[in-house]
């Protein structure tokens, strides 16, 4: 498996991946996030592949803290195909992210994830990840 930064040409890849998260409707507007993302220098837009197949990606954050020495890392969206799931393509792109962010100065990584995605929760507890429960979100209307 390779890992790599993504590209523009990956945008019908990611549309189908966050579609098998639940995330429908992305087409109208992927190739402009994915533009937005490739150029922001605190982002890490990674994407596994095999023999040119895309089997998932990770979007990895990068967030300095004001009142900690360390940085940290937020992964805000990873997936990985639903056909290549438990092979091990997850566990080497999470470790990867994991790496570039210690490059980076973060001493520790976050990942939010609904607690329904049951076995994408389980996966987390066994790569060494606890449960922060205090979560607060407030939805923003464009002006």
């Amino acid at each position: 498996m390779k890992i790599r930064l993504a590209e523009s040409k990956d945008a019908f890849a990611l549309s189908a991946l966050l579609a098998e998260l639940g995330y429908e409707g992305t087409a109208p507007f992927i190739e402009r996030r994915l533009a937005q993302l490739i150029a922001d220098d605190t982002e890490r837009l990674l994407m596994a592949e095999h023999d040119n197949t895309v089997l998932g990606f990770l979007s990895l954050h990068f967030i300095p803290q004001l009142a900690l020495a360390g940085d940290f890392a937020r992964i805000s969206y990873f997936c990985i195909a639903e056909g290549e799931r438990s092979k091990g393509a997850g566990q080497e792109l999470l470790q990867y992210a994991e790496q570039l962010a210690q490059e980076r100065g973060c001493d520790r990584m976050e990942v939010h994830c609904h607690q329904r995605r049951e076995k994408a929760n389980a996966f987390y507890e066994r790569e060494g990840y606890t449960e922060s429960p205090r979560y607060h979100i407030k939805e923003l209307t464009p002006p």
